[in-house]
């Protein structure tokens, strides 16, 4: 079954330094197969066995900690839950481009609550909706020019890892089709 595993805030700056080439190997000895990387910003997709799925996240987060002494929330989609949140994206018709547009899967399951609740709030021009999955930042000024994201990352901490949608579509592809290499 093919994953994607996202990373929260590795190569950020700080003491979270992961090299994707470290990444990858860490991956690979876990026992998934057809690892790849994509960017330098912690995100993996791999094949993993459908019973090995659900304890995917748990085990890359503690292969990280140990062999990097890199403490980072993982998350792991599917490549269908992965579609889900792509095919849920409500902001299709406002988006021009797709960096400015922030989905944060949410990773703890708390989070979307709490998403909910900042929409009691106009973030305009900015705009904000939530998912099943995921909540959907509108950033019509980019992602750190307005106050949304920031609200998000306080609200939500490790309970969100977040991508752009050109990051987000990149990982689908290659989650679907296998035949992009980046790592």
């Amino acid at each position: 079954m093919r994953c994607v595993a996202l990373l929260r805030g590795v190569n950020l700056g700080g003491n979270k330094k992961v090299p994707m080439a470290e990444l990858k190997r860490i991956v690979e000895g876990l026992g998934f197969t057809d690892v790849r990387t994509l960017l330098n910003s912690g995100n993996v997709i791999f094949t993993a066995r459908a019973n090995a799925v659900r304890k995917a996240a748990a085990r890359i987060q503690q292969a990280v900690l140990d062999e990097l002494g890199v403490s980072s929330k993982v998350t792991v989609l599917t490549a269908d839950e992965l579609d889900e949140i792509l095919e849920g994206n409500p902001h299709g018709g406002i988006c021009d481009n797709p960096s400015r547009l922030l989905i944060a899967v949410f990773a703890e399951p708390d989070a979307r609550a709490k998403a909910e609740a900042l929409m009691a709030r106009s973030w305009a021009p900015e705009v904000l909706a939530v998912g099943k999955r995921a909540a959907y930042l509108w950033c019509v000024n980019g992602i750190s020019a307005g106050e949304l994201g920031f609200a998000v990352d306080k609200a939500l901490k490790t309970g969100v890892t977040a991508r752009n949608l050109g990051t987000m579509t990149k990982l689908q592809e290659m989650a679907r089709s296998g035949a992009e290499r980046s790592g």
